[in-house]
């Protein structure tokens, strides 16, 4: 019996219903007879129940979903990094994968080289990780915990962050400067980026450190998008008279920095012995 012609779902559909025999007492041949499965995928189906419960019988999907499995084009990198360097249109902090992959399926930036994804193929999953292979995507804080932690960084929680997240909505996002590892192909960059709702990512990339402006302009940003508490880690922008003016003219925004014994050293920065937040503003 042969089921090449059959879908994942009709499939999955009929070993469910082979398992069932099964635990009915009807024996291997005569399931596969009433499911038209060939013997070895009934036994397999039996042994994926006995083994994970009724998750593990169905088939897994066949390939991988559209965009995840053809890599990205000379021509398309040029474009992700072109559109990281500037803003986006609109009060967007930065850019997510979802608008670069907008971006590459409104340009023309195809490759037809084989195996290359065309630009409407390109979904936000291949976008996240061509930024993972950018050293582009950091995690935001794991804040779970400091509640009841007894140090610094517990007080820090309970003082700052717990006050803001009472008084804002229950939400702070979450921000920083940070300067990528860089790729062989690719020399280091500055770094802007922003956790949202739901922890969406959104970057915005420099090739020299950002200056005051460009932290304004983030701000601004943030609050056409209803932020009004930013948790910031990775740069001291105390220092930055600029900076200091425009909090005081915007006092509904409230930025609270995070101590630096509160921050995750990546460990390619713990390799090479440097922080991953060095140099992350220029003086004006």
């Amino acid at each position: 019996m042969t089921t090449k012609h059959l879908s994942p779902e009709i499939i999955s559909e009929r070993r469910l219903q082979a398992v069932r025999l099964r635990l009915d007492g009807m024996t291997v041949a005569e399931t596969a007879r009433r499911t038209g499965l060939s013997p070895p995928t009934v036994s397999a189906a039996w042994k994926a129940f006995r083994e994970g419960g009724w998750e593990a019988v169905p088939v897994r999907p066949r390939g991988r979903p559209t965009g995840q499995g053809a890599t990205l084009g000379d021509a398309q990198h040029r474009h992700l990094e072109q559109r990281l360097g500037e803003w986006p249109a609109g009060n967007q902090p930065g850019w997510s994968a979802r608008t670069l992959a907008q971006s590459l399926s409104a340009g023309a930036t195809g490759d037809t080289s084989p195996g290359v994804a065309s630009p409407g193929d390109v979904s936000p999953r291949a976008v996240e990780h061509w930024l993972a292979q950018q050293d582009l995507k950091p995690a935001p804080l794991a804040l779970a915990g400091f509640e009841r932690r007894r140090s610094a960084a517990g007080r820090w929680y309970r003082q700052q962050v717990l006050p803001a997240v009472g008084h804002r909505n229950g939400h702070v996002w979450q921000a920083g400067a940070r300067v990528s590892a860089g790729t062989q192909h690719h020399p280091r960059r500055y770094q802007l980026f922003v956790h949202g709702k739901r922890d969406t990512l959104y970057t915005r990339c420099f090739t020299a450190p950002p200056r005051a402006d460009d932290y304004l302009q983030l701000f601004t940003r943030l609050l056409g998008e209803g932020c009004n508490a930013l948790l910031f880690r990775g740069a001291d922008l105390t220092a930055s008279p600029e900076i200091q003016a425009w909090l005081r003219k915007h006092p509904d925004f409230l930025l609270i920095f995070a101590p630096p014994d509160v921050l995750p050293v990546a460990s390619a920065d713990k390799r090479r012995g440097a922080s991953s937040h060095s140099r992350p503003m220029e003086r004006q």
